[in-house]
């Protein structure tokens, strides 16, 4: 029932979805979804952790068993593969809870810029472990590096709703990872 409700508020959107819809997606009464959830924010809200945990941290997870360098390269690939197989171009549940709801409701914003907090920590401590390793460059500050891996994730999945092309989104993907490795002169010079 719950992963229902997820894809009908990932590809509708939270204003877009009515109570309507989650009946029909999810084939419980509407009586029974007030008793088990609450109202039609609290579904959203059960939806959204649901997602994140099936996604955003499961994906966290499977990357931290990796060395640094390639736990970064892991997480965008499969941030790649999963924007390029999305037929009907649906997005990031979690970016599009940061556009659509979290800059109305305060407490999506929290929720929101909580997973966002968990995704750049994954990614400052891949940074850190692998510029103690040397795997990954010095020439930026980690924070600073892992900063830029979570705008160009966000980047990715806006981009991939309106123009998921294999090329520009490995265009986008690409210099970011060269510049871990200490690339950046071959980055500026094309």
């Amino acid at each position: 029932m719950l992963d229902a409700a997820v894809l009908c508020f990932w590809s509708r959107g939270y204003e877009a979805t009515s109570v309507r819809d989650l009946v029909e997606k999810t084939g419980i009464t509407a009586a029974s979804l007030y008793n088990a959830f609450g109202d039609k924010r609290a579904i959203y809200k059960k939806a959204l952790d649901h997602y994140v945990e099936g996604s955003v941290a499961d994906r966290i997870r499977r990357c931290e068993a990796l060395a640094p360098r390639d736990a970064i390269g892991a997480f965008f690939e499969e941030i790649l593969k999963r924007s390029l197989g999305d037929r009907e171009r649906k997005g990031c549940m979690l970016v599009n809870a940061a556009l659509d709801v979290a800059p109305h409701d305060p407490g999506f914003l929290k929720i929101v810029t909580e997973v966002l907090a968990e995704i750049e920590a994954f990614f400052l401590a891949c940074v850190k472990a692998g510029q103690a390793d040397g795997t990954i460059t010095r020439s930026l500050p980690a924070g600073t590096l892992s900063r830029h891996l979570l705008g160009v994730l966000m980047g990715i999945r806006v981009l991939a709703r309106v123009r998921p092309e294999r090329t520009l989104l490995e265009g986008v993907v690409a210099p970011s990872l060269a510049l871990l490795d200490g690339s950046e002169s071959r980055i500026t010079s094309r």
